[in-house]
């Protein structure tokens, strides 16, 4: 018999009543009112496979974080995640299927959906660049690969192939325009994987999903505070962390806005954030890393778009949607932001 949200509480330790919190499109997540106060989710298995592997990661990058954070005389308790072992002792609890986990609820920082300001995302940006910063020097080839081949954008075509294929949600000719375009695209997937693969560009510590929303920012400086979100923690490359947050962050709307006129890639925001970013993590980076930051937005967005296009032809099974055609609409924004980027950052 499962478990009630009270007793998984009580297996951390914690009495208090709990209530959703935030807008995740993975994982369910609550707040718990207490002193201090914590930070339930229930990890989703269905995308998370091995929530063993995930807080291995998890401990193993945020133990290294916070040693980093204690040497420049920093708090660790903001300043990077802290999990709440259970009573026994263990990471995470498995409650049948479900497995839950508890972090420290960081207070006087908040997350935002989207930027208010070019200042807010050079914060981001240099939360971003001292992320990486902080892990340099850990031995990513370590940590374990929790999304099999998530970033590699290559594979993501292939599985849009497939979808295109398996056409599972009979939505195909509904979106040939946007199959096109993402055809046509495709001849540029590898860029980064290429670069990787001859090592130009090192493997490192990457954290995947760099949106704001995954930046705690200050609720009085505005500084940058915390990564937060670390499931996706594997080795990739720290053009996925730079190009996802562009993608994410200088975009002049949602992801799921229908009104395409709408929807621009904002240069200012990136000429902040990537001052910012340049600032803490550059003196680590390559030259080939650095020459390829701009294709790295370019590439996450198209990435994204994919993914959108084949959950829409999927029967929208990965991302969570609150009406039929939202993934479609997030396919169109992300295929909008690529013309946009490319012609504005000249890359052709």
């Amino acid at each position: 018999m499962a478990y009630s949200l009270k007793e998984i509480l009580q297996k951390f330790d914690i009495e208090v009543e709990i209530q959703p919190y935030g807008d995740g499109h993975i994982n369910d997540t609550y707040l718990a009112q207490s002193t201090p106060k914590y930070i339930l989710q229930r990890i989703n298995t269905n995308v998370f496979k091995r929530p063993d592997q995930v807080m291995e990661n998890v401990l193993a990058v945020t133990e290294h974080l916070r040693k980093q954070i204690e040497k420049e005389g920093g708090d660790p308790l903001r300043e990077t995640l802290m999990v709440v072992k259970t009573v026994d002792g263990e990471n995470y609890l498995r409650d049948g299927d479900d497995c839950y986990r508890a972090y420290r609820f960081i207070e006087g920082a908040s997350t935002y959906n989207l930027p208010e300001s070019t200042e807010q995302m050079y914060h981001a940006a240099k939360a971003i660049g001292k992320f990486q910063k902080r892990l340099a020097d850990f031995p990513a080839e370590q940590l374990h690969e929790t999304i099999v081949q998530f970033h590699d954008t290559p594979n993501r075509v292939e599985q849009l192939k497939q979808a295109i294929r398996d056409n599972l949600a009979g939505r195909l000719d509904l979106v040939q325009a946007e199959i096109e375009f993402a055809t046509e695209i495709s001849k540029y997937a590898s860029i980064i994987t290429d670069a990787m693969e001859s090592g130009e560009v090192p493997l490192r510590v990457t954290h995947n999903d760099t949106k704001l929303n995954n930046i705690m920012l200050d609720d009085v400086t505005g500084e940058g505070v915390c990564v937060i979100d670390l499931d996706t923690v594997m080795p990739g490359s720290l053009l996925y962390d730079y190009g996802d947050a562009l993608r994410f962050g200088a975009s002049s709307g949602p992801e799921d806005e229908k009104d395409l006129d709408k929807i621009y890639f904002v240069m200012p925001v990136y000429e902040a954030f990537t001052k910012g970013f340049l600032e803490e993590a550059g003196e680590s980076m390559t030259e080939k890393e650095k020459e390829l930051l701009p294709w790295s937005i370019v590439m996450m967005t198209y990435e994204c778009g994919i993914r959108f296009l084949a959950d829409y032809l999927n029967g929208d099974t990965y991302f969570k949607t609150h009406y039929p055609e939202q993934n479609l609409d997030r396919a169109r924004t992300q295929f909008k932001l690529v013309k946009d980027q490319m012609e504005k950052l000249n890359l052709r």
